[in-house]
Parts: structure tokens; C-alpha cells; sequence
């Protein structure tokens, strides 16, 4: 099985489903180019715990963890299938760098899974295992989480952070309008240190991001970029996808960490 890039995708509003705007058709691209992996293993802040979780359903049910959108998203099914196998595998990992994990039969995907998953493999024939995002978690730990996952891209397994580059929802329900500058100026700097690797720029984005506060008032939506930072080889090469600003205030970028291996 070919080695995998890792990935962190911006899965913006729900309504990303069905208006894909300018980022739907670059994850689109990137899901028909790439060798198909295995299974997908992807983490979400819309599933946060105590501690850490795996689902391990065999067919996921698809979760509309939204109110107040078009009547049309509640309709819509991902209907990937799971991969118990894997969920035990990821337990194990994890178990081993000293993680406590439980395993969730019941749990579906919800929509910061199954989105973004439904314009990179639409024909939802890769199985897709969902991984918490556990709710003490700090930017640190985030990337050595990322760390300790990082054996599964060899095995075939594309990781993916689901989260959003920028996510102010108080200002996404209180205006509409030309998109905020602060919203390009974070993306630019967020470009510039993952293409560089630098750790502690990432880590430490509070202090050394523009207007990072107000980018982001609570970490949930960006931790998950740390997570795919720090499962990615040292040495991968960065492909951005430039995604654009939704709704003014969320930018939409992504990003691909592709190994040498994984090519």
C-alpha cells in the first residue's frame, strides 16, 4: 500500500455541502489525483470528548449536528462505510504512546467529517474512521498527537484535520459583507509557517499570529491543523489549496502535506 499525505481541510459552514464554492472543487481535484487510500482517519471539532475516541461502527450513520439551514442538508447521507479493524489499530497506537482510547460503536460521522469527505470521495467508497478531538487538548498537544498518528500514512491511511483556518462565529452571524482583512492577513501568515514547518510559530500562534484572538476566540476549529502539521513528514512538501474566504470571516484554505514516500 502507497504511503499517504496527511491533510488539514477548512470545512466552513454546512452549507460547504452543497455550495462548494471556490474550495470544493480543489478538495474534488485532490481526492480524483491522489492514490486512493485505505481508509480515511479523520478528526472534527464537532465530536469533542473527555478523553480520546474512536468510532468503530461498521456503517456510520451520518450526523446532522446543525439548526437552521436549508432544509435540503438534512437530507443529504454519506453513507461510507466504517473500518472496525482500523478504530482497533488507531486504539492500539495511541495506546502504546500512552493515550487512553475508547472505542465507539454507535458514533457517526458528523458534518466536519462527512462534508469535506463528500467532495474528496463522493462515491463514498473509502472507509472512513472518526477520531475525537478531545476537549483539554492545547496546541502542544495537539501536535504530538499528530506525532503519535503519523505511522498510519504508511500504512495506507489518509489522516486528515477537519477545522476551519479562521472561525469567528459570533461575526459569521453578525455581519454580511466584504470579507474581513484580518481574515487574509491570518491565512498569509499561517501560509507562509506551515510551508516552513515551524513548530513553534504554529504552537505558539496565539503571540505570533495577526489578530489570532480574534481569528480564532477558541482553538477547537484550529487545532486539528496541528494535528495533520505534526502527523506530516519533516520534510513534506506543502501544496496549498487556496480555498478563499466564505461568509467574510472564514477562510477556506487547505492544505497537503505530501511526503517524498508518499509520491
Amino acid at each position: 500500500m502507497q504511503a499517504q499525505p496527511t491533510l488539514f481541510v477548512s470545512h466552513g459552514a454546512p452549507t460547504f455541502a452543497t455550495e462548494p464554492g471556490q474550495a470544493g472543487p480543489l478538495l474534488a481535484a485532490m481526492g480524483r489525483r491522489q492514490p486512493a487510500p485505505r481508509a480515511v482517519l479523520i478528526v472534527s471539532p464537532h465530536w469533542m470528548t473527555r478523553g480520546l475516541a474512536v468510532t468503530a461502527a461498521a456503517r456510520p450513520a451520518t450526523i446532522h449536528d446543525f439548526g437552521g439551514f436549508p432544509a435540503e442538508l438534512y437530507t443529504l447521507q454519506y453513507p461510507a462505510p466504517g473500518d472496525p479493524a482500523l478504530a482497533a489499530r488507531v486504539a492500539a497506537l495511541l495506546g502504546a504512546a500512552g493515550h487512553r482510547v475508547g472505542l465507539d460503536e454507535t458514533r457517526g460521522l458528523d458534518h466536519g467529517a462527512w462534508v469535506p469527505m463528500r467532495h474528496m470521495f463522493p462515491a463514498h467508497d473509502i472507509p472512513v474512521v472518526q477520531l475525537s478531538l478531545p476537549a483539554t487538548l492545547d496546541p502542544a498537544q495537539a501536535w504530538a498527537l499528530g506525532r503519535d498518528l503519523a505511522p498510519l500514512s504508511a500504512e495506507g491511511v489518509l489522516i486528515v484535520g477537519s477545522g476551519s483556518l479562521t472561525h469567528n462565529l459570533y461575526e459569521f452571524r453578525q455581519r454580511d459583507g466584504a470579507d474581513e482583512p484580518y481574515v487574509r492577513a491570518f491565512a498569509d501568515w499561517a501560509r507562509q509557517a506551515v510551508r516552513t514547518h515551524d513548530r513553534d510559530a504554529l504552537v505558539g500562534y496565539l503571540d505570533a499570529a495577526p489578530q489570532a484572538r480574534r481569528a480564532h476566540p477558541t482553538a477547537e476549529h484550529y487545532l486539528p491543523l496541528l494535528i495533520a502539521a505534526g502527523a506530516a513528514a519533516p520534510d513534506a512538501d506543502v501544496e496549498v489549496l487556496d480555498g478563499g474566504i466564505s461568509h467574510g470571516v472564514l477562510s477556506m484554505d487547505a492544505y497537503v502535506f505530501n511526503s517524498p514516500a508518499a509520491h
